[in-house]
Parts: structure tokens; sequence; C-alpha cells
């Protein structure tokens, strides 16, 4: 019996050392403060078991935790690609209040990545999304911080709650690339979505010898894309995908990050500069992507373009030049 509550209290301890409190911070006007407790609680209760799963080099134990289906696949596939915790006792966020729940957006994480492979820093934050009882529905690794605060600057031309969206399925897009969710890539694209996709192709050495590169583009439909797509996942042990530096917008106007079609009000871009990294494969390129929130609930991607950040000219690698990048008013047109 002595034996058994010695255990008990070091296991006692040990939960103790590697809980995390959270405080959720709202704007004036904001006041449910029972919700907000079941946030805090629910929350806590998650990167405490993260913390004890990581310490104990086992999986995450989400049988308990208040989190739906979804966000308990999420956290799953997460920890399969890489392992994490959380270092800070309290964490202290801001909770965005949406139509369908709440969101917290910086999530202080450290990465232990399974892989050597895997370059990303070992600092990373997780975006976590609620239901309007409190409920966990989401969890995944937020954009890169800059990158976020650049957009939740944007201009007026995007509404505050919109750009949020925006946001969030910008971080929902690159975390199912880097956690292999073909199914998400199903749902995300629009039946009739085009994906043009730029290749550097060499011209032939001139009188000096040198060579120019120039950029051929490939069409290729939605099935096309997911059939390359799924190879790609396949013989790829990681993926890891990065998204930086915000593109100015294109010639429509708009903000930064994101712009607002003159045609269509619910059609928006976003140019992005996209790191993919994988066991087999490496690029840097430009992404240019058309969403449509016509339908606010399931918003769809009509364009995908890619484009290499840097071409060969004169025997120097140069910068694709700026009025060569896919922008909105270069793409519109391009929907069936």
């Amino acid at each position: 019996m002595r034996k058994f509550y010695l255990g008990f209290i070091a296991l006692l301890a040990s939960v103790c050392a590697n809980a995390v409190t959270v405080t959720i911070t709202t704007d004036e006007g904001f006041d449910d403060p029972a919700i907000i407790e079941k946030m805090q609680q629910n929350l806590g209760e998650v990167l405490t078991e993260i913390n004890n799963a990581y310490k104990g080099n086992r999986d995450v134990n989400t049988a308990g935790l208040k989190m739906d289906d979804h966000a308990k696949n999420m956290l799953v596939t997460l920890w399969s690609t890489v392992h994490f915790y959380c270092d800070d006792e309290e964490v202290v966020d801001r909770c965005w209040p949406l139509k369908k729940g709440y969101l917290l957006r910086q999530i202080p994480l450290i990465i232990d990545p399974q892989d050597e492979a895997f370059t990303s820093g070992t600092y990373q934050e997780a975006v976590i999304e609620f239901g309007k009882d409190g409920m966990i529905t989401d969890f995944r690794f937020a954009l890169d911080a800059q990158l976020s605060e650049s957009m939740e600057r944007c201009g007026s031309v995007v509404e505050t709650e919109r750009r949020m969206i925006i946001l969030d399925y910008i971080e929902q897009f690159r975390t199912a690339y880097c956690t292999k969710n073909l199914n998400f890539m199903e749902k995300i694209f629009s039946d009739d979505a085009l994906i043009i996709t730029g290749k550097v192709v060499m011209s032939k050495p001139d009188d000096l010898g040198q060579s120019n590169a120039k950029v051929e583009y490939n069409r290729q439909n939605k099935q096309q894309y997911l059939s390359n797509l799924r190879r790609a996942f396949l013989r790829n042990k990681y993926i890891e995908v990065k998204f930086s530096e915000i593109g100015d917008g294109g010639s429509g106007g708009g903000c930064p990050g994101i712009t607002q079609s003159r045609n269509n009000p619910d059609f928006y871009g976003v140019r992005l500069r996209q790191e993919w990294r994988s066991s087999s494969y490496s690029d840097d390129g430009y992404v240019f992507l058309l969403w449509d929130f016509r339908d606010e609930q399931n918003p769809v991607i009509h364009v995908r373009t890619w484009q290499p950040t840097m071409i060969a000219a004169g025997g120097t690698s140069q910068k694709l030049p700026e009025e060569e990048i896919f922008n909105i008013s270069s793409v519109e047109d391009m929907i069936p």
C-alpha cells in the first residue's frame, strides 16, 4: 500500500510539473465568463497532456479531452510528424470571436522534430478553434508570426472578420500539405479548379556560351493535380511547407496581403512565398490563390499558381520580375 501511495504521489508530481494553465483575454464588450472558463480549462488540459506525452515519449492520449473528432485527428496527425511541448506554465492569449465560435492564434510550442531533415525552427505557434460551447474544434500550426501580423493589418478593403477567415483557411491549407491531408485538398479546390505550375527552362547557349532562363507553364485540372499530389504524399517521408513574404496584392488595389476582386466582392486573392521541403524534393516559389467565399462556410480555391522566385539570366540568378508574378487581375479571367 505504501509503494502504491508513493507511486501515486510521484505520478501526481509529474503531472503537476507539466501542467499548463491558460488565461484568455477578450476585447471590451465581450462578456461571457462561463465560456471563457470552459475554453481555458479545456485548452489547459490539452496542453498538459501534450507535455506529459512528450516527457513520457509516448503518443498523445486524446481520450477524455474536450475536443471533437476533427481536432483530435489533427493533433494526432501533427504528433505523428513532429513532437512538441508547451514550455510555459501559463499561456496568455487573446480570443477572437467569430460567427462559428472562437479562435486563439498564438499558443507557444517548442518543436522536437523526429526527422533531422525537418528544418523548421524550434519555436512554433498553434492555432486553436473552439465551438460556441467551448469544445475545441481544431488544432493546427500557425503561419509565420510576421506573416500573420501583416495579414491582420490588411487595409480597409477586406473587413476584419473576413480577413481572419481567410487567414484561417490559409493556415489549414498549409497544414494539409504538412499532414498529407488529401481529403482537405479534395474539398478546398473547386471542381473546375485550374492549377498552373511554372518550370524554369534554359535557352541554348549564345556565342559567349551563356544561357538565359525562361519560365514555361503547365496547366492541370483538379484531378490531375490531386493525382500528382497523392504520389508526392506517398513517396515522401515528411513534407514541410512554409509561407512567408506576402506580395503586393497585384494591380487591382487592396492591402499588402489580401486583394478583394473589383468584379466580384466574394473573390479574394492571396499571394505568398512558399518554401517546400520534403525528403525527396525542395523548391522555393511564389504561390497565388484565388479564393471564392460565396459560400462562407465552404470557401473554395478556383486558381492556384506557382512560379519560381529565381531565374537565371546572363550567367547570374535574378528574382522573378514583379510584373511577371501572377495577381488577381491576371488570374480572374482564367475562371471557367
